[in-house]
């Protein structure tokens, strides 16, 4: 019996498992110093206490499960984003960068009245930025965007936020006057139905042209309604390629939280850059270069 179901609740469901053999992709070989720059490591407790506000109750995701799936995809190096279902309690994830420091990094969740210390100790163990989560209970939302960027900005990190991309409208002002640089996650989660010319994806690529801006072609399987191979979030992907390749990291999302069973496979997810980038440049520029200059990792091949 999975232990997560004894704190699922009507108001957080439980998710289903992750897939249990993550695998290479099929379309094309993964390059050297390859970077799986979206997944999250997960506890219960009493060790790891859950967000009463949180949306959904997952099943535990350890770090050990998490290195064995990068390793086997191919992923030479990993960012752990802080879960919503832990709040701002960021312990697992900080213990495992910790216990790998060289290949991993993380992005915390923090309070807006956080201790300059305690941004100082994350930065040691390892942080490179905080997130934003507008969509899922147990974040911190975007009330607090200006206040977090200035505490930030003198640690040289970055904000990521959650969000749905038809909220840039508003907020496309805000995001260009940050200290920091921004980074959308899934492609800015939004429906893929809705196509490349509705106004919030237009915003999306805007703010991506213009803008200290950073997208993540994650999440294909979060913004489709199509469902697997995902093909209505082709259009997508393409326009934020054409539009900045240099800006753009990809994610697998493991261990797919918040979703319906049966969950994706990454290898599956890393298939789709075979359509979605067919040069090999372009790929290896979102798989790896780009991300070891926004998260600052270093090999032979970035430095």
């Amino acid at each position: 019996m999975n232990d997560a179901r004894a704190y699922a609740t009507d108001e957080a469901p439980l998710c289903p498992e992750p897939d249990p053999a993550p695998r290479l992709p099929r379309g094309f070989a993964v390059p050297s110093g390859a970077v799986d720059a979206h997944a999250h490591v997960i506890g219960l407790p009493p060790a790891y206490p859950l967000a009463a506000a949180r949306a959904y109750t997952a099943p535990p995701a350890p770090a050990e499960r998490y290195l064995a799936m990068l390793d086997a995809t191919g992923m030479a190096f990993g960012v752990l984003v802080q879960v919503s279902v832990h709040g701002t309690d960021n312990r697992l994830m900080v213990e495992t960068i910790a216990a790998n420091r060289a290949r991993l990094r993380g992005i915390a969740v923090v309070a807006a009245d956080v201790a300059d210390e305690d941004l100082r100790a994350l930065d040691a163990a390892g942080v490179v930025g905080i997130r934003l989560n507008n969509l899922f209970g147990g974040g911190v939302g975007l009330e607090h965007l200006e206040a977090l960027a200035r505490r930030i900005a003198p640690l040289g990190w970055h904000i990521q936020l959650l969000i749905d991309a038809r909220t840039l409208t508003d907020l496309a002002f805000r995001l260009r006057r940050l200290p920091v640089p921004f980074v959308i996650d899934h492609m800015g989660h939004m429906p893929a139905s809705l196509g490349i010319y509705s106004r919030g994806f237009q915003d999306l690529l805007r703010l991506l042209d213009e803008a200290d801006c950073w997208v993540k072609l994650s999440g294909a399987h979060r913004i489709s309604t199509l469902g697997p191979p995902y093909a209505d979030a082709l259009g997508f992907a393409r326009a934020l390629i054409a539009t900045r390749p240099e800006r753009l990291v990809w994610g697998s999302d493991w261990p797919h939280v918040a979703l319906p069973a049966p969950t994706p496979n990454p290898g599956d997810l890393l298939d789709l850059l075979a359509e979605w980038a067919p040069r090999e440049d372009t790929r290896n520029a979102i798989l790896a270069h780009n991300a070891h200059r926004l998260y600052g990792f270093r090999t032979p091949s970035s430095a």
